[in-house]
């Protein structure tokens, strides 16, 4: 576990670093305040332990802030006052506990105890996975009757999987959790504490796979036999509960956007009014019409398809420049008013399950004319869940490229004779988005040529490598293209739609930043540089169409893709 401590004694923070250290925590220290808040808001800790007097920044300040910020991180304050009264305003500022200087050390870490429980609703006492126990007070391990002899990162490491008993964790997330952010190793570490946890387990008489990799993902604790008669059953409401997250999130939307609603149905029965009573200004009959233009998309967005279609049917004889009769304005006033009970009924269930439909296998392209690629790579590309297509030269790997579209390029480096076949690893970077190149190489590979495929920003692994080499290679690489969240910048001068969007995406890992004045889409294009754009058609001063124009145009953006989203059906 991870805690944060914010002092700015040197000497205090030492102790307290080593005193922490000794009880396998992972401890960060920040020297003032600001440099407290900045680690508070880039990483994840499972405890804070804040000095009141700091420089820059005070405790009681930082604590205030991060209450605020919605944080709700235990918070240890420690400080050489001892009045009720500096007490008082600590824990009024958002602070869990308080302990003054100079303290016991077995108190302390009571204390740290004490909140970490508090803090987690799920901390027991003693962590259990079948016969496997950790106490975390006396930081034993014992596998039946046997104790295990566990470095601190072994110790670390077999508490993280046990407090996260259903969580499969990448090298990096290990890497987050497990060091602090100034002493980072490599992934490679993170392997071999695993082999040696594996190794001291099995010593002890469990399973030898009770750590077991989950390949092209990471590692977790292996499910027990009730776990995994649930694993299959899990994994088939897993895409409907997301769904279900979805269509809570949205249904919370529309509670708080259908008073709005309401009112620009009004507009519309007002517009109605005026035209009975032949007082229609040409103000009031191009706000109605830009009301119902509004209306049509974002009640579809919301699920009222009927009530989008009736809006939409409003919008078009309002646009048109004619006199309306005693009939037209008979069907306009039954229309608002089917409006009005449309708006009164329950919020669609619109999200729909689609079992039929399945990702499909990330397809690996394999360039090689020297055939020195694993011959078996094809067959057990299958076993995980991969697809291998082979180009024997240059030409077909640019033709699979870019009609294929693979998740993963491997290279043999013998490829790579002249610029033309080097451009050819710039091609996969410049893919939106890239393609992350495995190179096999050898040692005797030009130096030249090793610092441009460096420079690409590929992966090397080294002649010859086995099937099952490649494989976990190529995995790590699909597993980092995925962790990078797609961002998405949505365009729509109706803030309603803008706000089903984020809603609608983030439980898929798509992060949607929004902008509801298209005035300012070039400033936000550069602040934001999304993967994709989503343009509503029809907006004030430019429309969608306007701005895609531009953007292909623009030779930075012109392979940016762009989803349009309009009401018009034709």
């Amino acid at each position: 576990m991870k805690i944060l401590v914010v002092e700015d004694d040197e000497l205090v923070a030492k102790a307290l670093s080593a005193v922490l250290t000794h009880q396998n925590y992972v401890v960060e220290i920040a020297n003032d305040g600001e440099a407290g808040w900045d680690l508070v808001q880039a990483f994840d800790y499972d405890l804070i332990i804040l000095d009141i007097t700091l420089p820059k920044l005070d405790g009681i300040s930082l604590c205030r802030q991060i209450r605020s910020d919605g944080c709700l991180i235990p918070i240890l304050l420690v400080t050489g006052w001892d009045s009720p009264h500096e007490k008082a305003v600590g824990l009024d500022a958002g602070a869990d506990d308080y302990v003054v200087k100079p303290f016991e050390e077995e108190e302390l870490v009571a204390r740290v105890r004490a909140l970490l429980r508090r803090g987690r609703v799920n901390l027991k006492p003693v962590l259990e996975w079948g016969a496997l126990q950790l106490d975390p007070t006396s930081c034993e391990v014992i596998y039946k009757t046997e104790t295990l002899s566990l470095t601190p990162k072994e110790y670390s490491l077999l508490e993280l999987f046990l407090r996260n008993s259903r969580r499969v964790f990448s090298c990096g997330m290990i890497l987050e959790h497990l060091w602090s952010y100034e002493d980072v190793p490599s992934e490679e570490a993170v392997r071999t504490h695993i082999k040696g946890l594996r190794m001291k387990l099995k010593a002890a008489g469990a399973p030898s796979d009770l750590i077991e990799t989950v390949y092209g993902i990471g590692y977790r604790l292996k499910p027990r036999k009730k776990e995994r008669e649930r694993g299959r059953e899990g994994e088939k409401i897993s895409c409907q509960a997301t769904k279900t997250q979805t269509l809570v999130a949205i249904a919370g939307v529309w509670e708080k956007y259908k008073g709005r609603v309401s009112e620009q149905v009004h507009v519309l029965l007002k517009a109605v009014q005026a035209l009975q009573t032949e007082s229609m200004s040409s103000e009031l009959h191009s706000q109605a019409a830009a009301q119902a233009h509004t209306l049509a998309g974002s009640l579809g967005t919301f699920g009222f398809t009927k009530g989008s279609k009736i809006a939409h049917k409003i919008e078009h004889l309002l646009s048109s420049d004619q006199i309306f009769d005693q009939n037209q304005i008979a069907q306009l006033q039954d229309w608002v008013k089917a409006l009005l009970s449309e708006i009164d009924s329950p919020i669609q269930t619109w999200v729909t399950s689609s079992d039929n439909n399945q990702d499909e296998r990330p397809l690996i392209l394999v360039v090689d004319t020297h055939h020195q690629i694993p011959e078996d790579l094809g067959i057990k590309a299958a076993d995980w869940g991969l697809e291998i297509a082979i180009a024997n030269n240059i030409s077909t790997a640019r033709q699979k490229l870019y009609q294929e579209h693979p998740s993963v390029a491997i290279v043999n480096a013998d490829i790579l004779g002249d610029n033309d076949d080097l451009n050819l690893l710039t091609e996969f970077k410049n893919r939106k988005p890239p393609i992350p190149v495995l190179v096999l190489t050898e040692e005797a590979e030009v130096i030249h040529r090793l610092q441009v495929i460096h420079n690409c920003g590929n992966t090397i692994l080294q002649k010859p490598a086995s099937s099952a080499q490649v494989l976990e290679a190529v995995a790590e690489l699909i597993k980092k293209s995925e962790d990078g969240q797609a961002t998405v910048l949505a365009v729509d001068d109706d803030e309603k739609v803008l706000e089903v969007l984020q809603n609608l995406l983030k439980y898929w890992g798509i992060t949607v930043k929004t902008l509801c004045e298209p005035q300012k889409f070039w400033e936000t294009l550069e602040a934001t540089k999304p993967d994709l754009l989503i343009l509503d058609v029809e907006m004030p001063g430019v429309s969608g169409v306007e701005l895609c124009h531009e953007l292909r145009n623009n030779s930075q953006w012109s392979e940016m893709p762009v989803l349009f989203l309009t009401v018009h059906s034709q």
